[in-house]
């Protein structure tokens, strides 16, 4: 599966940005989804992952009550609502797609797309 992510962008603390991940194929549907962010000098890290029918959702702590994932089986695409945005939510946001929760939440998937910045002012 091909991921492309888009909707990054330069928000102000505060706002929001809906991020989204577009995947080529027609077995989407069988994938969990998930969301890593990597900022500048620091490790990628999981922010969120969500099931093949949307029915279980996983959140980082650092997330929880201001993001949200979701999907579109039909358009093969998730999402990732960010309300809330801090400045140290900065980073290069990555989706990834995986048949194991396992291996999503590990960040060792074998599906990632390229990445799209959000940047957060202060």
């Amino acid at each position: 599966v091909q991921l492309v992510e888009s909707g990054g962008g330069l928000v102000q603390a505060g706002g929001s940005l809906r991020l989204s991940c577009a995947a080529s194929g027609r077995t989407f549907s069988s994938y969990i989804m998930g969301w890593f962010r990597q900022a500048p000098g620091k490790e990628r890290e999981f922010v969120a992952a969500i099931t093949w029918n949307g029915g279980r959702t996983y959140y980082a702590d650092s997330v929880k009550g201001r993001f949200t994932i979701s999907r579109d089986n039909a358009k093969n695409t998730a999402y990732l609502q960010m309300n809330s945005l801090k400045p140290e939510d900065t980073a290069v946001y990555y989706c990834a797609a995986d048949i194991s929760v396992t291996s999503i939440r590990s960040g060792k998937s074998a599906n990632w797309g390229q990445g799209t910045q959000v940047t957060v002012s202060s």
